[in-house]
């Protein structure tokens, strides 16, 4: 398994030099290292001084490059998905569509991008993956997705058992599926067992993700006030997902005591102007990305305390809304909502205080 870091910040701060100066210096200590480039134009190629291809090559000692590029990767799934279609279903309906007819939907490009940085990982190739995305709300979402997916498949997967008219209506989908799509659906059809393996595949992503030595972020600002705000902003961002923020990268920027502040707790690190071709006194500047001490982790769970901490810097009391349905307790702020189910030991148990203190949502269980 690697260790996968990534850069968050407004455009035009300097997040793609640092992920290029980054990846070149863990390469330099001996880590074998893989450098994922999302944007898809020649920038990327410019920046490295070589042509960045969509396969994995290395341009140096233990630094591997590669550029994603959706259709590429949508061929590649599409081909993966057939080949699963096959396995769970005696009928394969997909074998006639190919992925050079598929057009790129909205919100396509982070789901195989997350799809092949998983790849990536278990390929047991890299000790350390550099994805250098958007780097902003989309990158966030795109790791949030085994979250966001397991909730809506453990949710509806009850309502749909649950429901009367399912009920009622599963009868009659055998003979309508045989009618109309030419073949026969029954109840033998789907593997139970092959069926497992997507949801121990979002689990193993969620728990990547809360583990900081696993994924971690990093902010990439300048001194320019709006660029702090927006950081400040992918910052309670990044904990609504569950993404754990390691520190802030002030870039070309003088620190001053208010940006600290500003920061607090995280460590900020100000980074010079690139003076050489290959970047030297950027990388001897940059933090250890991978000391994660002392990080404030995004949510902590206190059993004997019955209390739940929520971590949300960058946003005030009057920006956070809380909901709680069953065992599931919904935190929205930032334009997110994030689903925090409560420990077995709690079952029907419900959140009976919540207050707003230092950047923290602190609730507790009744």
């Amino acid at each position: 398994m690697s260790s996968i870091v990534t850069f968050l910040g407004k455009g035009g701060t300097g997040r793609t030099t640092i992920a290029i100066a980054a990846a070149r210096k863990l390469a330099a200590r001996g880590t074998k290292v893989l450098l994922i480039g999302q944007d898809p134009s020649p920038v990327y190629s410019m920046a490295l001084g070589v042509e960045v291809k969509s396969e994995p090559q290395e341009i140096a000692a233990n630094l591997a490059v590669v550029q994603m590029h959706s259709t590429v990767l949508l061929e590649q799934s599409w081909e993966q998905a057939k080949k699963l279609e096959q396995q769970y279903l005696r009928s394969p309906i997909l074998k006639n569509v190919y992925g050079q007819e598929l057009a790129i939907l909205p919100g396509m490009d982070e789901a195989l991008a997350l799809n092949a940085i998983r790849e990536y990982d278990q390929s047991n190739k890299y000790d350390a993956i550099i994805y250098d995305g958007s780097g902003d709300i989309r990158t966030l979402r795109m790791f949030g997705m085994p979250e966001s997916l397991s909730w809506y498949i453990r949710r509806f997967q009850g309502v749909f058992q649950e429901s009367d008219i399912v009920k009622a209506l599963t009868p009659f989908v055998q003979p309508v599926t045989s009618a109309i799509l030419n073949v026969s659906w029954t109840e033998d059809s789907i593997a139970p067992e092959q069926s497992k393996q997507a949801n121990q595949m979002l689990d193993q992503g969620k728990k990547a993700l809360a583990d900081p030595k696993r994924v971690i972020s990093y902010l990439v600002t300048t001194s320019d006030s709006t660029a702090i705000a927006i950081a400040k902003y992918l910052w309670g961002s990044a904990q609504q997902i569950g993404l754990t923020v390691g520190g802030v990268l002030l870039n070309q920027g003088q620190l001053t005591d208010e940006i600290t502040q500003q920061f607090s707790p995280l460590t900020v690190t100000s980074l010079p102007r690139k003076e050489s071709s290959d970047g030297e006194i950027l990388i001897d500047a940059l933090p250890n990305f991978q000391d994660v001490t002392g990080i404030p982790q995004p949510t902590t769970i206190d059993l004997a305390e019955k209390k739940i901490k929520v971590f949300l810097p960058g946003f005030t009391k009057n920006q956070v809304k809380l909901t709680q349905y069953g065992a599931d307790i919904t935190v929205e702020a930032g334009g997110q909502r994030r689903n925090i189910t409560l420990p077995p030991q709690w079952s029907g148990r419900s959140v009976t205080g919540a207050k707003f203190n230092n950047s923290y949502l602190e609730l507790t269980i009744g």
